[in-house]
């Protein structure tokens, strides 16, 4: 009775702190986020510990991540970019024109994006034998053969998760933040459920999770849109204007986010051509950091989108600034002294969670060092995402793409110039140069916007 009286009283003081002004809502949003994100990370964890405990570092799970490498990559570029450029122009039509103008939107844009994701898993199976022995050049050619299989049983997740990433922005569009963060924690238990009760099938059990999870997350995205009176009914209305302007933000959205993925991909081979074991330690370094900054950056990312749409829609110039400055200080706030705390505990750190076995101090030196490279950058890569969904709503994508752009030429430059006087360490601390730079060049970029929209600043 006591736990029960506790809770709804817990619950009533959080219902109050989180309602009201637009910062408390966005606040509350953000807090959900973050929490459902953390369990869903703790059911991906148990998964990865029953792969391990399943396969170990074999050639089945060689073979699995390879073929999963490029459908991981388009739905990233292809269907991430929808959202940013969707969802502005979405919540835009809603409050101007009303529900059923923002329901044509979105109906036309299902049909656009299921064509489009269509005909890139074709493009993706039909050209594999041109792309995947490349990628995996030093596989045996029945290792290989394994990968081709598995890359053809995987293919229909692309047209699946490029669903349900469409239909979760749309859910957070509504504000329903909750089950939308929590719903990616049906794919991992699910692999898990195959792997144990199917083991017959060997590394085609995680093919069938990943295959099963993406169905049912779908059917519950979809039971929940149409409890919010969504049609998922795909109907094309001709390509009006609303259609146009989503295009229109599209096209750089998608050549950003194809250079932001390209800036990994560059780190990871400039890794590999320096001594034996620094793909690994480049990889052992990011670990702790991308934890922090996943929940954070997932949590305000997925908030604050909806939030500053509706504000730049309803031209709420002085709501956006003052939300801006409140968030982007309160940032500051937490990550500097976090920042500060990973930078000069780094080693004790590396050593508590690596240092057994195989993981040798010579190693947790180099890796803490890696790490408290990586760390320089969490406040300006958490103050950059509010940056960037601002200007998202603000549909002025074109500058990301930019960014993007010159994001991969610093980093390029300056991993060829660390790299020469600090090994893999460098690569690191370019990457934090890198997320500086942008931070400081999409501020920049927002602070001109007052051309375009003078009350902003």
């Amino acid at each position: 009775m006591k736990q029960t009286l506790a809770a709804q009283k817990l619950l009533h003081s959080w219902k109050k702190l989180t309602s009201g002004s637009t910062n408390r809502q966005i606040f509350g949003a953000a807090v959900t986020v973050a929490l459902m994100t953390a369990l869903v990370k703790v059911a991906a964890a148990g998964k990865e510990l029953v792969v391990a405990w399943k396969f170990g570092t074999g050639d089945e799970l060689d073979a699995f991540l390879i073929a999963l490498l490029v459908p991981s990559f388009i739905i990233n570029v292809v269907a991430g970019s929808f959202n940013a450029a969707f969802i502005p122009t979405y919540i835009q039509v809603r409050e101007k024109e009303g529900v059923e103008a923002a329901q044509r939107l979105f109906s036309g844009v299902i049909v656009w994006s299921l064509g489009l994701l269509l005909i890139t898993t074709i493009l993706m199976v039909v050209t594999a034998p041109l792309y995947l022995p490349w990628i995996a050049r030093g596989f045996s050619s029945e290792k290989l053969g394994l990968t081709f299989r598995l890359l053809w049983a995987i293919a229909p997740v692309v047209l699946l998760d490029g669903v349900v990433v469409i239909w979760v922005a749309l859910l957070n569009a509504g504000e329903r933040f909750a089950l939308a963060a929590l719903s990616p924690i049906i794919t991992p238990v699910i692999s898990v459920i195959f792997l144990l009760i199917c083991s017959s099938w060997g590394i085609f059990a995680l093919a069938g999770g990943l295959l099963c999870g993406a169905v049912l997350e779908m059917v519950v995205m979809g039971v929940a849109l149409k409890r919010q009176g969504i049609s998922l009914r795909p109907r094309w209305y001709g390509f009006d204007p609303h259609l146009r302007q989503v295009a229109g933000q599209y096209a750089p959205m998608i050549a950003g986010a194809f250079l932001m993925s390209s800036t990994n991909l560059v780190d990871q081979s400039m890794a590999a051509m320096l001594s034996p074991g620094s793909v690994a330690a480049l990889n052992y370094g990011n670990k702790v950091i991308a934890f922090p900054i996943g929940l954070m950056a997932t949590g305000l990312g997925t908030a604050v989108i909806p939030y500053f749409s509706k504000m730049v829609a309803c031209k709420d110039w002085t709501g956006v600034r003052y939300t801006l400055q409140r968030f982007l200080f309160f940032i500051f706030m937490v990550t500097v002294p976090l920042t500060g705390f990973l930078f000069l505990f780094s080693e004790p750190i590396i050593q508590v969670l690596f240092q057994r076995g195989s993981f040798t101090p010579e190693a947790t030196r180099l890796v803490a060092q890696i790490q408290a490279f990586y760390a320089l950058q969490i406040p300006f890569y958490i103050s950059g995402i509010l940056v960037v969904r601002l200007i998202s709503s603000i549909q002025l994508n074109q500058i990301l793409m930019w960014a993007s752009g010159f994001n991969l030429i610093i980093n390029i430059s300056f991993n060829y110039l660390l790299t020469k006087y600090m090994g893999v360490s460098g690569i690191a601390l370019s990457t934090s140069i890198v997320i500086c730079f942008s931070f400081g060049y999409l501020t920049y970029c927002l602070l001109s916007v007052k051309k375009i929209t003078p009350k902003l600043i």
